[in-house]
Parts: structure tokens; sequence; C-alpha cells
């Protein structure tokens, strides 16, 4: 008996063969398929997996993912995308699909009896600092997170004190989790090729945090002071947030410059900060 085929399908995957990247959405398709492959390799998905998908594109990672586990959500922001990715899926259990931007996303939504998500995207290059901001404010509730990044990024992510591509972007992500730097990705897995390289990043939440600000808008607040100028020394950096006598009292060396001080350092600092400052309001009230 010959097999009927769905004419919805087929129209809808010639949609997909026809659609192209769009700039303004960021977009490079992956093609490669050895490389799909490491990269679901390295999420090594279980069944049970609670998976979150930012950007399934035209889905080359979202069928292994929805091969391999029984409740996968994507978020895709191209309305164009959707219709196909639906058809696609939909027989796969428990799947979710969202057409949302996923800076503006409540993540904490998908998550079920407690169970911490796992996190998988190929970022666009253009919102992928501050997507990965949003995503640090959901760290206690995820299990790992895995991003196809730009190589320069991941550097950055990565980086240690006293590299020179060490900044706010890793003091941030390091304070909320572990970094693996996994492998890199050419610009020829891509349809269409990037002008960069890219790489494979996972991202591991701190069961305990390793240092702990008392206030992590604190914490932000002096990293992003510091590097505002980082070129400049630390005590010509943080003159707008103490006095001359204040910085005397910091654990750290103030003729370094920002990029010279570690992760734990800077938690020192902001601790301290917080004790400058409510000795100040302490003080401003007894008067």
């Amino acid at each position: 008996m010959k097999k009927m085929s769905n004419p919805t399908f087929q129209r809808e995957s010639q949609a997909e063969s026809q659609h192209k990247a769009r700039k303004r959405f960021g977009q490079n398709f992956l093609i490669d398929h050895g490389i799909i492959r490491d990269i679901v390799r390295s999420v090594h998905p279980k069944k049970e997996d609670l998976i979150v998908e930012i950007g399934p594109g035209k889905g080359a990672i979202t069928q292994l993912l929805a091969d391999s586990c029984d409740n996968l959500s994507v978020i895709e922001l191209d309305r164009d995308l959707v219709p196909w990715l639906k058809v696609k899926f939909e027989h796969h259990p428990n799947f979710q699909l969202f057409q949302a931007d996923a800076l503006q996303f409540d993540f904490a939504q998908l998550i079920k009896n407690s169970q911490p998500l796992r996190i998988v995207g190929n970022l666009p290059y253009n919102i992928s600092t501050p997507l990965i901001f949003h995503l640090l404010t959901y760290a206690n509730r995820v299990q790992d997170m895995h991003f196809m990044l730009q190589k320069e990024v991941v550097k950055r992510i990565a980086a240690q004190a006293g590299d020179s591509a060490y900044g706010r972007l890793s003091i941030m992500v390091q304070y909320y989790c572990a970094v693996e730097d996994l492998f890199d990705v050419p610009p020829t897995s891509f349809d269409p090729a990037p002008k960069v390289d890219s790489a494979i990043v996972r991202l591991t939440p701190h069961a305990t945090l390793p240092y702990v600000a008392n206030n992590i808008k604190s914490l932000e607040t002096l990293v992003n002071v510091a590097f505002q100028q980082r070129r400049k020394t630390l005590r010509n950096s943080l003159k707008q947030l103490l006095t001359a006598e204040q910085m005397e009292t910091l654990p750290v060396n103030l003729q370094l410059r920002p990029e010279e001080i570690s992760l734990p350092e800077y938690v020192a600092m902001s601790n301290l900060l917080g004790e400058l400052s409510l000795n100040s309001k302490l003080q401003a009230e007894a008067e």
C-alpha cells in the first residue's frame, strides 16, 4: 500500500527550504550534521529532562533533542518559522513552541515540579550578551546551559583576571556558573557563513556560590563602574563611588587595573562597599 504524503507538511518543508536568514534576527542556520551531533552529545539529553531551546531556527538541533527527551520547549522569534516548526514537531510528547523574544521571556513558567531547566541555544550574536545576563537571573532554577556563541564572546566568558578578554561578562557569569569552553565551530558550518568563528560553551550554575555577594546589585554596580574605564587604575575608576579615605580600606592594590582584579576580590570589595554605605547611613541618622 502506497504511503500517502502529507500536503501540509510538504508545503511547510518547502517553506523551510526557501526561508532566507534574516540579518535583523541575527540568523545563521547550522547545517553541519557532525557539529550538530557533537552539540547534542555534549548536552547529553535524557528522557526526563526539561529542555528549552532558544532560537530553533530550522530545527537542526531541535530534531535530535526531541528524539532524546519527552519535555522540550522552544522559543522562536521569527514568526515565519513557527508554522512549520509546529507541524514538524507536534507529534513529539510535551512539545511546546513559543513565538516570543527570549530577552523578554519568563523562563520560570517552564519549570515543572521544581525540576531545573536545561537550556540550549544557537544565540544570535547581536543579543548574546544581554540574553546571557537575562538567563543568569534564573541561575538557581537551571541545571546547565549549552550555547553556540561568537568565539570572542566565549573567550570573554571564560577569561581569568589578567587576561585581555577579562571583564564584566567574565566576572558576572563566573559568579553564578562554572564555565567550560567545549569546542570551536567554523563559519562553514552555517548558512549563511558568518564572518567570525563560533564556539560551544557550557555554563553550569554553582550548587553553592563559591563567593557570596551580600548585595548582588552592589557587585554589579562596582564591576560596571570599574570597567567603564578599564585602562585606568582602580583608584581612578572608583572615584565616583568612594572617597579617597574609603578607597584606602579596600583589600586590593589600587594601582592595579580593573582587569587584574579577581572575582573573589571584586566580591570582597562589593561587600565592604555595602558595609561602608550602611555605616554612612547609620552615622547620618545618628546626627
